[in-house]
């Protein structure tokens, strides 16, 4: 029996690993291999990795964790689980069973892309969600953002310390009098109608097109379209949730614990507030040491 199963082998996962094998606790990773941002060229704002594929970054990591004796990395899908602390069973699509004392899920969220021509094809690229991931290499460049609701104009603030040209597309929300007042006196241009196809022109721009108006073409487009978890393990479990303005994500304490004793969430599955590489690393970390600290004895 393993010390610690962990479901999500990116980086939150790998993180959990590598302070688990450092203590030398029985470690077994089940991974797919579809980390969230595999669609973008460059991870950014990583301390000693920042500009670098972000798969190579992983590459590098699951190599470090080769020389710890007691993790095992398992390219697997975790189907179902049962059991419960000290004693969890998990069952991989491939047939095995495997126990556990603790489980960390951090099996990630997927990405709803809307059905819009060139959304998904430029997902990563020409559109792309975080500031602080992408923001710097587009700065001063003519940006556009898609209105999802009310945290739009959290964003709308947020990005001005990065270009002074922004365009809103209101893709059919209602956007209240007294916001569109502000977004005016911002000299923010608001395009309404809805976004029908995205077609990036290499060297020239991303044109929005909509069923109201004519192209509109900007640099790099802002998005954020509602994500779910990848996998259903957390609704199995009845795992307490909490719901955000995207998605929905596994409530946890400041110990990474979920509702259900000894089993621990990290990464963007248990993260409602920003996903970024860093603070998957941070909540994987955490998630592991406290895991590990919940069997001394």
């Amino acid at each position: 029996m393993d010390d610690v199963i962990i479901i999500g082998g990116s980086f939150a996962g790998l993180a959990a690993a590598l302070q688990l094998g450092r203590a030398r606790r029985r470690v077994t990773v089940l991974d797919t291999g579809l980390q969230r941002n595999r669609f973008a060229s460059h991870s950014h704002g990583v301390l000693g990795h920042d500009h670098k594929p972000p798969q190579n970054i992983l590459t590098d990591a699951r190599q470090q964790l080769a020389r710890y004796p007691t993790i095992r990395l398992v390219n697997a899908r975790a189907d179902s689980i049962s059991g419960a602390i000290d004693n969890f069973s998990v069952f991989t699509g491939d047939g095995a069973s495997l126990g556990a004392r603790r489980l960390i899920l951090s099996y990630g969220v997927v990405d709803q892309m809307p059905d819009v021509p060139g959304f998904a094809e430029n997902w990563g690229s020409s559109i792309v969600p975080c500031p602080y991931c992408d923001g710097f290499e587009v700065a001063d460049q003519r940006w556009g953002l898609v209105w999802s609701g009310p945290q739009s104009h959290t964003y709308v603030r947020l990005y001005h310390d990065w270009t002074g040209t922004l365009t809103v597309f209101a893709d059919g929300h209602d956007i209240a009098p007294d916001v569109r007042a502000d977004l005016a006196r911002r000299n923010i241009p608001v395009v309404d109608g809805r976004i029908t196809e995205i077609h990036h022109r290499t060297g020239h721009g991303t044109a929005i097109k909509l069923d109201t108006a004519g192209d509109v073409v900007i640099d790099m487009l802002f998005a954020h379209p509602r994500n779910r978890p990848s996998a259903s393990l957390h609704e199995s479990l009845g795992l307490a949730t909490v719901t955000t303005p995207l998605g929905t994500a596994i409530k946890v304490d400041e110990r990474r614990e979920t509702s259900v004793p000894g089993i621990y969430a990290a990464g963007d599955l248990a993260n409602p507030a920003m996903a970024s590489v860093t603070t998957a690393i941070w909540q994987g970390a955490t998630a592991g040491i406290s895991a590990q600290q919940s069997m001394l004895v």
